[in-house]
């Protein structure tokens, strides 16, 4: 059986740019974030923060860069700034992205940055443009650095993301993952709220140590 879960969520840094959009998280989540870096290939920049069971959240900043115009993850992230920043979808990881590669009838794009201790972290990505179509939809991501060095590492434990209100359809969804989003999710709660605008997620829970916290 194909081996997929949730990687990650991406958030788009607001108006104020990256540091005051993380600065306001890290505010309300207790735990301070750490930065990613570039992502060249995207015209993009980002810093995360590593969660329990191999997740993390990232916070995501379009650069003045060429290839922000061209790639679609770009275009996504940009996009979703421009409309004041928020929650821009999420990420399952994928043992073998072939088969979404079949399955969409393209062929996946590599992704790197560098971290600020010089490791490069690599993969390879699919689905933006569905993400972009329809933000309910996840994309995916192969990694083919190390598990010792996955954006999850180093997490204090003390974070967890326990749910997401998704407005969309779950039978889209399920047809885009050609699996049931709880297997892929894994335990995580899902709830699926009927769009009355744009579909993709409304809102994440996290446990922290001072209770449930909804972004």
């Amino acid at each position: 059986m194909l081996d997929m879960r949730l990687d990650h969520i991406s958030f788009a840094a607001g108006p104020d740019g990256l540091a005051a959009t993380t600065d306001r998280l890290a505010e309300l989540l207790g735990e301070k974030f750490v930065y990613g870096g570039v992502h060249p290939r995207f015209g993009t920049r980002n810093v995360v923060l590593p969660l329990r069971n191999g997740q993390y959240l990232e916070v995501v900043e379009v650069l003045d860069h060429p290839a922000s115009d061209k790639v679609p993850f770009g275009q996504a992230v940009r996009d979703r700034s421009a409309s004041g920043g928020g929650w821009m979808g999420w990420v399952v990881a994928i043992d073998d992205i072939s088969v979404a590669e079949h399955r969409l009838g393209r062929k996946s794009v590599p992704g790197n940055r560098h971290r600020p201790d010089g490791i490069e972290l690599r993969w390879r990505q699919i689905g933006v443009k569905g993400l972009l179509a329809d933000p309910q939809l996840p994309f995916f991501v192969q990694w083919q650095s190390d598990f010792e060095h996955h954006p999850s590492s180093g997490s204090s434990g003390a974070i967890a993301l326990v749910k997401l209100e998704i407005a969309g359809d779950r039978q889209r969804v399920t047809e885009w993952l050609g699996e049931r989003p709880e297997r892929v999710l894994d335990g995580l709660a899902l709830e699926w709220v009927a769009p009355h605008g744009t579909p993709g997620i409304l809102a994440a829970h996290f446990t922290t140590p001072e209770g449930i916290v909804r972004l």
